[in-house]
Order: C-alpha cells, then structure tokens, then sequence
C-alpha cells in the first residue's frame, strides 16, 4: 500500500540506523522527547527504542490529549452525566479513564445517558434530534481536533441548536513543551515534533523553543522510518552544535500550517490557562469558549463536583512529564492493566503505559 510499504522497509531502516549510529558514536548521552501520543505508540510498536545506540534514550512526554486531562474534568463530567436532564457525548477513550471515585463508563452501567459518539458533529446531530434534553460534548483534545469543534459551535449557534453545550478540555501543544524546558528537571537535547498537530499548525509556533532554550525541534511522520529518520535529523543538530525547527513529514505539514483550520480556531476559541496533568497549570495552554458562546458553554451549568483525588501509586504524572517510565510504576502490570486501568495512561490508545504494556514491558524498555 502506498504510503505504508515505502515508509517500513527493513533495507531503508538499517541504512537510517547506519547514520544513526555514526553520528551517535561522537555524542554523550542524549535525551530526546516525543510529545505525540500516536509517537509514543510507534516507537513501542516497531521497538525503535532497542534499535537505537545506548546513549540515545527517547523519553515520552504529554502527547495525549486523554492523558493529561486532570480528574477535576472527569470529575466535573461524571457530576454532569448523574443530573436526570443531561446527555454525555464523548470520544471512546475517555469512558474508562478513572476520576476521583468513578469514571464514565461505570456511570453509563448504572444508568446515566453516556454516548459515545465519533466527532462533534455526530454530537450536535443528537442535540438537534433530542432537544428536550441537553446534550454536553467533553471537548478533550489538541490542535488536531479541536478545528472540527469549533466549526461545530459555529454549527450549533447558525442553526440554533440551544440545547448543545461543550465542556472544552481543549488543549494546545506548545505551551506545554515551553513548561517541560523551564519548571522541569529533564536535561533534554531535543523534540520530536507532534506530526498530527503541527499539519494545523505548522512549524512556526516551535520557533520560540528554539530560539529561547536552544534546543532542536523536528517534525516527524509515524512510520517507522519517519521517526529514524527524525532522530537522526535531531542528532545531527546536536552534533553540528545548532538549533532549528525541520520538517520531516513534508507530505503533510507546512510552515505555515493549515490556514483555514487556524482561522476557525482563532474566530471561536479564547487562550486560557489550562490545567495538565502531571505538569500542573500552564499559561496560555487552553482553548476556552467566549462570552458570545456562553449559551454554549457546559462550565456555565450549576453542578456539585465531589472533591478531586488521585489514585494511590499512580505515577501517570511523572510518566507524562517524562520524569519516570510505565515500569517504574509500582502498579504497572499488577492492579494496573488494560482490563483493569488506575491511570489514565493506560486507558487511552494514546497512552505511554497502554503503550508499553502492548509491546514493551514483557522485554522491557
């Protein structure tokens, strides 16, 4: 299939991992993060972490979007789906991820209207067809979705759909990148750019991280000769002591971006602070409806939310920040399955810990 068989060739691999190795043998120790979720899951897949010299280490960082949404959200959500007037719409990975006492799917097994839909657009379609209930969207999700909401809003406020509200957990990737260099204590030597939000976009907005912290930022595809070849474009930044922003997924990302996906981005949404987990409140990280959307807006409905906790041991925080992996979690593979999840890293496909446990913890990382 094109697209597929070009992008996975053994013969194209080793010679990647050639050039790999040649420029690796004159560098220390270098630390590079992938903040993709879709990232995360290929270099798991395709064991592209045991194929690269043992001073190259690749840490995964906040790249899904379930993931770093905070249980206060979940929380908020599950309090909203018990009221007898409310019907939840949601993307599938969010119904088993664990709030503080429950989480969406256990509410749907003792009755409450849950529905997992597969856009927003399908959400709205509901609204429109039940209007004697009020439909909430749970608006999780990066640059990459978050185009088809707020084109949905515009939808919903130009037919007049008043019974469609969105609880917007939307997110954006730079800012989080920006907090990793200057809270955190990770000592890193470059990024392996998100592929799917830098298509929306583009590479410019990585331009501050490179020129306020001096570190390599490449934008890579998710085969897995996209991501050598994406490492070994960062690696040879390191060794050539320099700094840019480079594409290597040019059969679908431009500079610039998406225009028409940043314009409807711009026309609906306001920056706010958001909260993430694992790495706490980052400024300018959110995506929140304006007062013109009110009517829209899901945080505007009165509601008791029980008070927010985490799960004992649970170290999705530090595997989101980079600062641990799914194996240094006392939980991982025993309480914490896939069948049986404690943190939202191992619910989503997204997830490092769903990640390591399809492919990597048996060999270990």
């Amino acid at each position: 299939m094109r697209f597929l068989r070009e992008f996975r060739d053994p013969q194209a691999a080793e010679a990647l991992m050639r050039r790999i190795r040649k420029v690796a043998d004159s560098l220390g120790d270098i630390s590079f993060m992938e903040v993709c979720g879709t990232h995360t899951m290929s270099i798991y897949r395709y064991g592209i972490r045991h194929l690269l010299p043992p001073n190259i280490r690749i840490l995964s960082g906040p790249g899904c979007p379930v993931c770093v949404t905070p249980n206060a959200f979940l929380d908020r959500s599950i309090a909203l789906a018990r009221l007898p007037d409310i019907t939840i719409a949601t993307f599938g990975d969010m119904m088993r991820v664990p709030g503080s006492t429950s989480s969406l799917e256990r509410e749907r097994a003792r009755g409450c209207d849950i529905r997992v839909v597969y856009s927003p657009i399908d959400a709205l379609r509901i609204a429109a067809q039940e209007q004697h209930r009020r439909l909430v969207f749970l608006g999780v999700g990066f640059e990459t979705t978050a185009p088809g909401l707020a084109a949905t809003l515009l939808d919903a406020q130009r037919t007049e759909v008043k019974n469609f509200s969105v609880l917007s957990a939307a997110k954006v990737i730079p800012p989080a990148m920006q907090a990793l260099l200057k809270d955190g204590p990770l000592q890193l030597s470059g990024f392996l750019c998100p592929g799917h939000v830098s298509t929306v976009i583009g590479s410019r907005p990585y331009e501050p991280l490179v020129n306020e912290h001096g570190i390599p930022c490449v934008i890579a595809g998710f085969e897995p000769l996209d991501i050598l070849y994406g490492i070994l474009l960062l690696l040879e930044q390191v060794s050539e002591h320099r700094a840019e922003v480079e594409i290597a997924y040019r059969r679908a990302v431009r500079p610039e971006g998406n225009p028409k996906a940043k314009s409807v981005l711009e026309e609906v949404f306001i920056e706010c602070d958001a909260q993430w987990r694992g790495i706490g409140r980052i400024e300018g990280s959110g995506l929140a409806l304006p007062s013109t959307l009110e009517a829209h807006d899901a945080f505007f409905i009165d509601v008791k939310v029980e008070p927010t906790r985490e799960v004992p041991g649970c170290i999705c925080g530090l595997v989101l920040s980079g600062q641990r992996t799914p194996l240094e979690c006392g939980l991982f593979a025993k309480e914490c399955t896939p069948e049986t999840p404690q943190g939202a890293c191992m619910v989503s496909t997204e997830g490092t810990c769903a990640a390591a446990y399809q492919y990597g913890w048996i060999e270990g990382e």
